[in-house]
């Protein structure tokens, strides 16, 4: 059981489910399947990273990890609520990582539609935000990117306000950023878009390290080309919810107590 994630009603407490509204929970419980989610394909990082979403109806409040939690380890009612300043609006025994909150802050106050972000410190995420050449179009997983990410320059440990802006300006219009000598980030409009978006990078990322690592020639699709798969992506994509829900299931045949 989590630190400090006792039985509430147990306790005499009031639920976090019975404080919340129906849409509130059910976000709460799509993002701690995403935590669940990430620390079931080994992209966590200790206790460190953030997934974030906006509550519906409620204007610039937000939810994210409690600090000091695995990702394995977080459930839909330990979620902290806070708002966009790194305020709590809502009763919790929990900390979170203030610090953690700025990369996210960022990107939900520079776009309304970004109503998830993922953000990841993986293996082939780094040593691919490592290289000078980014993201390569090595396989059609990456070509779903072709001049559809960003590129944010390193600036230091991401606790600095000032460094918001900088950062929406970076992703721009798009739904993935690489953090340069950071990591990868994601944005959707549901949980279910940002994870899966953040599932094709990482492929991308694990497929481009892999290829460099077989010491050959790698082979460049035309420009033309990578546009043309790209756009294929974007018109016959089917929707993320049905991926998501697959990913729910499994999830629920191994442990279903991230929705408690």
């Amino acid at each position: 059981m989590p630190p400090d994630a006792g039985n509430e009603q147990a306790l005499g407490q009031v639920s976090v489910r019975d404080q919340v509204s129906a849409e509130e929970w059910q976000l709460r419980v799509d993002l701690a399947a995403c935590y669940r989610l990430i620390a079931q394909n080994g992209w966590d990082d200790a206790i460190y990273t953030h997934n974030t979403a906006r509550v519906p109806g409620e204007g610039d409040h937000f939810l994210i990890n409690p600090f000091g939690f695995k990702f394995s380890e977080i459930t839909a009612s330990s979620l902290v609520k806070i708002d966009c300043d790194g305020n709590k609006v809502m009763d919790s025994p929990h900390d979170f990582l203030l610090q953690g909150f700025v990369v996210h802050s960022a990107i939900h106050m520079g776009r309304e539609d970004a109503h998830c972000v993922v953000h990841t410190h993986t293996l082939a995420g780094c040593a691919v935000a490592a290289q000078a050449d980014g993201l390569l179009m090595t396989n059609q997983k990456s070509m779903m990117f072709y001049n559809r990410i960003g590129y944010h320059d390193f600036e230091g440990l991401a606790d600095d306000l000032e460094e918001r802006d900088r950062m929406a300006q970076s992703l721009g219009a798009h739904n993935a950023l690489i953090l340069r000598n950071h990591g990868l980030l994601s944005v959707g409009e549901t949980v279910a878009e940002a994870y899966t978006t953040m599932r094709r990078l990482q492929d991308a990322c694990e497929i481009q390290i892999a290829a460099q690592s077989g010491g050959g020639k790698l082979i460049m699709p035309s420009a033309a080309t990578c546009e043309h798969t790209a756009h294929q992506f974007e018109i016959g994509r089917s929707s993320p919810e049905r991926e998501w829900a697959a990913e729910l299931r499994m999830l629920d045949a191994i442990d279903s107590s991230y929705q408690h």
